[in-house]
Formats: structure tokens, sequence, C-alpha cells
């Protein structure tokens, strides 16, 4: 967020202090975004584009529009990083609300990146951190968002970064109550691929309003190892508020060669989910558009299998 926007960032810093006292003692009911009747719902992440992004031929307060008219999906995931169009302020989120509701695009979540370590284990570095995440707080509830998505970012022991990885990640939940909003985990490298890890930081936080975010191709542990991509889903599936159709490149039958998606989808919905499955196309080969576009298709063949 800009600077023009620091008269906000305190009110609402004030506010989310204050309300986040008050939900220690009132309990907050959280409204179900898992709508419709089919199987899943497809969204896109807003990363699909980043190239295009980086290079200006889209802005951020075009993107639910290209969404809509390029890729005929109307359900959107901002990224913190690509808000390339202004000074973001509550102008601009009013701004781009409307945008939404005059083309009916809903906005799910906002992905925050380069905000620092929730888990850091530094006191004081750990603290800055969750006030700066809780900020787009303020943004993700005037889109209409039901999330913003963190990292769980850590040094130490493994056990260490879990303890520390929970108590930053429950500290920003429990600001998070007050305005109905989500804090989901992505895994995302480091610790936060390992399936097993991340899923015993949800149980140590063990709040209703913070879950993960299964990517399924963010399985690089470093050091050239990799966590089974299925068994990490499959491990982080029951805290899943939200869930990322990874996607890089594709055979002659239209299928993602990496990810088995009929596989990984039929362990997402016997987990119960049936919530949006966004689209995150990172792949160089072709396109993004066409990129966006083929990975749609193979989510709309694997719901169509699922319906039969």
């Amino acid at each position: 967020m800009s600077k023009s926007s620091d008269p906000t960032r305190r009110s609402f810093l004030r506010s989310a202090l204050a309300a986040g006292a008050a939900a220690a003692i009132t309990p907050t009911t959280f409204a179900d975004h898992h709508e419709g009747k089919t199987p899943f719902e497809i969204s896109i992440a807003e990363w699909s584009l980043h190239k295009m992004m980086f290079k200006g031929d889209l802005k951020n307060m075009d993107f639910p529009q290209f969404a809509k008219e390029k890729c005929g999906i109307n359900a959107v995931e901002y990224v913190n990083g690509l808000f390339n169009d202004g000074p973001v302020n509550d102008k601009y989120f009013t701004s781009l609300k409307k945008r939404c509701e005059d083309i009916d695009v809903k906005s799910l979540l906002i992905m925050c990146d380069g905000l620092g370590k929730l888990g850091d284990p530094d006191k004081g570095k750990r603290h800055r951190a969750i006030l700066n995440h809780a900020l787009w707080i303020n943004g993700a509830q005037a889109l209409g968002c039901h999330a913003i998505r963190v990292n769980a970012s850590s040094s130490g022991s493994r056990e260490e970064q879990e303890k520390l990885a929970a108590d930053g990640l429950g500290a920003l939940s429990e600001l998070a109550k007050p305005y109905d909003m989500n804090v989901v985990v992505e895994n995302h490298g480091g610790l936060s691929s390992d399936g097993s890890w991340l899923a015993s930081v949800m149980k140590r936080v063990n709040l209703p309003n913070c879950g993960t975010l299964p990517d399924f191709g963010n399985f690089n542990l470093g050091g050239g190892k990799t966590y089974d991509r299925y068994k990490g889903v499959t491990e982080l599936m029951p805290f899943a508020k939200a869930v990322s159709a990874k996607s890089h490149d594709f055979d002659e039958a239209g299928n993602e060669i990496h990810t088995d998606y009929y596989k990984m989808m039929d362990i997402v919905l016997k987990a119960g989910y049936h919530g949006y499955v966004g689209i995150e196309y990172e792949g160089g080969k072709i396109g993004e558009l066409e990129g966006i576009l083929a990975t749609k298709k193979l989510l709309e063949s694997v719901r169509a299998k699922v319906k039969a």
C-alpha cells in the first residue's frame, strides 16, 4: 500500500486491535463461501497474468474484467504485489469493488507477499509482519473477500519454526476475526511445503478462521528435495479454505504433465471441499492466456466426469 493511505492504516490498526480484544469475548460467526451446486467452482489467481502485468499490459483495476471477458471466469484472487495502478487506499478499493459489481465478478482473496516473516524469531519483527499483513485485511473486507493468503515463513529448527509460525498466524487470525476474514496459508517453499509440518502448525493455531490454501505444485523443500504433492495436499485439505490448481505444461490430450488433475481433484473432493479452485498458470511454453484456458478446460473436464 502507498503512503497516501497512512491515515486509513492507522485508523484500521486502532480498530483491529480494539476489535481483536472484543473478539476474545464475543464469538464471531463466519459466512460459508462454499456456494453453488457443482462439485467445485473455478476462479483465477492474478499471478497467472504476472508477466503481462509486470510489462504494464494489464492493470490490477482491469483484472476482473479481463478474467470475465477473456477467460470466462467470474471469481478472482488478487496478489498484493500486482496492485500496479495508483495509490492503494480506501478510494481505490471502493472503485475496484464497483467495477466487480458492475460486471458480476466475485473477489475471493488477496495473496500477500513481501510483508515480513509471520514466524520471525525476532519478536519485534514478527509483530511488524503481523501488522503489515493486517493492513490488507481492510482492503480484502472492502472488496468482499473471504480471506487473505499468507506465508508461514520462519527460521530455526523444525520445532522452533512450528511454534513461531503458529504464534504469528494466531495473532493475525485474532485480528482478522471481527472482520469475518480468514487467514489462509499456502505451501510456498521451505518447511511450509512439507504437508505434515504445515498441518501441525494449523493444529497448534487451532482457530476457525485460520486454514490452508493447498497448491498442487508448491512442494519444493529446497536443496533439490521435493515433498510428494498428493500426500501434501491430502494432509492440508482438512484445513483448506481455498485451493490452487497450479499448472505449467500440457500434453497433446490437454493433461497437465506434472500433476494428475483427476487424482488431485479426487483428493480435494473426498475431503469434502466444494468451493473455488483457483487457476494459477506458471508455464512458459505457451502464453499466459492460453495456459489459463488450457487449465480451465482441464478443470471443466474433471468436473464433468465427477458430475457424471
